[in-house]
């Protein structure tokens, strides 16, 4: 008899062919982290539950009866005992999703799978050897936490796995024609980097910035070929061109090691799309994968091949989120664990480093340890303002600083002073501001941008926060910029939004006091070009009277502020390592928030819940759609009328505006809101168009009680 895996049409592949192909590409995904033997066996043994005449009937009847066929090889497995009970969570789950281990009486549990009763199978002996382990999953007197070694473990091979069984699949019902482009091996990449940078190279003078660049570039190309995989960190001031040098360390490496990708991992979307334009016109398109929430893959034939390289990474450099990159790392479910065995044997580069989320600091930092211990990745933790990370690592690791004269190229690099102007008023600051040429002041909350604003709204002076659109803030930020290079008038009020990723060049900076690495942040949008004397341009940091309630960053002003009171200067890099460090001495009980690391104990774990609860961003918030422009008015007709797509919630976000749960309240209880379609939760257009304005965007200003009346 033959037994059948899929059909399509008159085709058919057999089940021997299926765990044959998945078994083969399997093990050769395992084998980037040396555990071929492991990959092979879980693919062989996957699908043994195809077997079943109930399911051969299934798939010759073509019917819609459910038949599990995923539980038969785990329940083998824990027969077969050793070492192979550590594949159960791979094969139960490899369609539903990595299980919790449980108990008998929750049936989608681990326990709960092993315990089922399901259709016979014994056929597979006939065609089917149990492959043999040789390996071990890891050497347990190397990791601090055997556990959390194994999860870890279990994740790679299962990703390993549902990507093969996707592969094989899609192989037969595609007939071959896959689509997918893997791009340019790593020499290949290299070389055409090193064409980019050949001019750069001939600079020599190192009392320029250019020859301060080149030096920092060409450190790091060297040291990249020369050590060995591990971690390392770039510790690079602003303007010392560590977007290009942190690529040619990576490619340098990535070549001499033989290592399969270079990812990048970056915390805001406005930053990677800056970044992926650089390595795209570096290395070439098609080379290039950028994932994250604002790319649409899906709206070209043309962009077919990156489609399928966004479901499991499989291009030489991916440039993602942190969201996306952790939250993968501590998922359960196929679709999103299937890129993470292509984080094995890579560098992986972490822009603004200091953006770890705090909440979730030890699981994320103990991943990077495990990758790098157990997964032949090297990790470069890469900003202006290193964290003090190494105190909380779990083991002593010897990392190299890429950056070479580190404190003497801060120096060189320096282009501001602080200077601490205390406690103002708002009047007191407003008075100032006037007072200014080109000026950027950056608060730490919406509201009060909005309020200064008021006080000093008028020709050059401008507003700028996630109160606006994106679209609305792009044409604000062009109009700055304009003004800025005529050396007209321009007075900025913004958020935080101003200190990453936006290129802006203002004679003084003022900055509400917040995390040392927000105010040195700040300071650089201050004679960023370096045009101006460093006495003549001034950052001062200052705090507002009267309480301002900043729960997230209320600790980090109080790590910042004990660091003022002692007079120290925030640029210097020992500043920045003691207010990390004072900083997560005050948050050492928040690090875990979720309480991540104890779901991983005693081989009991629970892979589900911490898949569902594992959130960088926690929700809370609702999108506010404003319709002002024509294209904003044929999207909200589209979300309305035909329904939505992934693709046209990507185009209106362009319009959105976030909002937190207690502003919403009160607008939508003075009936500024409505729903804009009952499929789409927590998404409401704002029908009040006075509630928006061009200044300032969505107006906060809104009174509990207040009602709207419509006539």
């Amino acid at each position: 008899m033959k037994y059948i895996a899929h059909k399509d049409g008159e085709r058919q592949q057999s089940v021997l062919d299926h765990l044959e192909g998945t078994a083969n590409l399997a093990g050769i995904f395992a084998d980037a982290f040396c555990k071929q033997d492991w990959g092979y066996c879980c693919g062989m043994l996957h699908d043994i539950g195809k077997y079943s005449d109930e399911f051969q009937k299934k798939i010759q009847t073509e019917s819609d009866d459910r038949v599990d066929h995923a539980t038969a090889g785990a329940q083998e497995c824990e027969k077969k005992g050793g070492l192979y009970p550590i594949l159960e969570y791979c094969i139960a789950g490899h369609h539903a999703g990595l299980p919790d281990y449980g108990n008998k009486s929750e049936r989608s549990s681990l326990v709960g799978r092993l315990k089922k009763k399901i259709p016979d199978y014994h056929h597979y002996a006939d065609e089917i050897t149990f492959p043999q382990l040789q390996t071990m999953p890891f050497d347990p007197n190397m990791t601090p936490d055997p556990d959390f070694s194994l999860s870890v473990f279990i994740r790679m091979l299962y990703s390993c796995l549902v990507d093969a069984d996707f592969l094989d699949t899609e192989c037969f019902m595609q007939n071959g024609k896959t689509e997918r482009e893997q791009g340019e091996a790593m020499n290949v990449l290299l070389k055409k980097l090193e064409d980019h940078i050949v001019d750069w190279l001939n600079v020599k003078d190192i009392d320029t910035i250019n020859g301060r660049r080149t030096e920092i570039l060409q450190h790091c190309m060297e040291t990249g070929q020369s050590a060995e995989r591990g971690l390392f960190r770039l510790t690079v001031p602003t303007g010392g061109g560590k977007t290009v040098a942190s690529l040619a360390f990576a490619l340098c490496h990535a070549a001499a090691h033989h290592m399969d990708h270079i990812i990048y991992v970056i915390p805001y979307t406005s930053i990677i799309e800056q970044n992926a334009a650089v390595f795209r016109e570096i290395l070439g398109e098609q080379n290039v994968l950028e994932h994250h929430s604002n790319v649409d893959y899906t709206s070209s034939e043309e962009l077919r091949p990156m489609q399928l390289a966004s479901e499991n990474w499989d291009k030489p450099v991916v440039v993602t989120t942190n969201v996306q990159f952790f939250e993968s790392l501590f998922a359960s479910k196929s679709s999103k664990c299937r890129k993470l065995h292509n984080i094995a044997n890579s560098v992986i580069i972490f822009d603004e480093a200091q953006m770890f989320p705090i909440e979730y600091l030890k699981p994320c930092l103990l991943m990077l340890e495990e990758l790098a211990a157990n997964y032949r990745s090297s990790i470069v933790l890469c900003t202006a303002t290193q964290p003090a990370f190494t105190e909380l690592f779990q083991k002593s690791w010897k990392i190299t600083e890429l950056c070479p004269r580190m404190e003497e190229q801060f120096s060189f690099f320096k282009r501001a002073q602080f200077e601490n102007i205390g406690v103002v008023s708002e009047e007191v600051m407003a008075e100032r501001l006037l007072g200014e040429h080109q000026a950027l002041c950056v608060v730490n909350t919406k509201k009060r941008a909005q309020h200064l604003y008021q006080r000093l709204k008028g020709d050059g002076v401008f507003h700028l926060s996630t109160t606006m659109y994106p679209n609305h803030r792009r044409r604000v930020l062009k109009l700055i910029r304009s003004r800025l290079k005529q050396g007209e008038t321009c007075i900025l009020i913004s958020t935080s939004l101003v200190e990453a990723g936006v290129d802006l060049d203002f004679e003084t900076v003022y900055r509400q006091i917040a995390g040392v690495d927000s105010m040195i942040q700040a300071a650089g949008r201050c004679n960023r070009e370096g045009k101006r004397p460093l006495q003549d341009s001034r950052v001062y940091i200052f705090d507002f009277e009267g309480a301002e309630n900043v729960p997230s960053q209320r600790q980090q002003m109080d790590a910042a502020k004990s660091l003022l009171k002692d007079g120290a200067d925030l640029s210097d890099p020992e500043s920045i390592t003691c207010y990390f460090k004072m900083l997560y001495h005050y948050k050492e009980d928040q690090m875990d928030k979720k309480e991540v690391l104890s779901e991983f104990k005693n081989k009991d774990y629970h892979f589900a819940k911490v898949g569902n609860e594992f959130r960088l961003i926690e929700e809370g918030n609702k999108t506010v759609f404003i319709n002002r422009e024509e294209e904003a008015g044929q999207i909200l007709q589209q979300l309305r009328f035909q329904g939505y797509t992934k693709g046209t919630l990507r185009k209106a976000q362009q319009y959105c505006v976030s909002i937190y749960d207690k502003e919403f309240e009160k607008m939508n209880g003075a009936g500024m809101l409505r729903p804009i379609s009952e499929d789409l939760e927590d998404f409401y257009e704002l029908i009040l168009d006075t509630q928006y304005t061009d200044e300032m965007g969505l107006d906060l200003g809104v009174e509990q009680g207040m009602a709207l009346f419509i006539g």
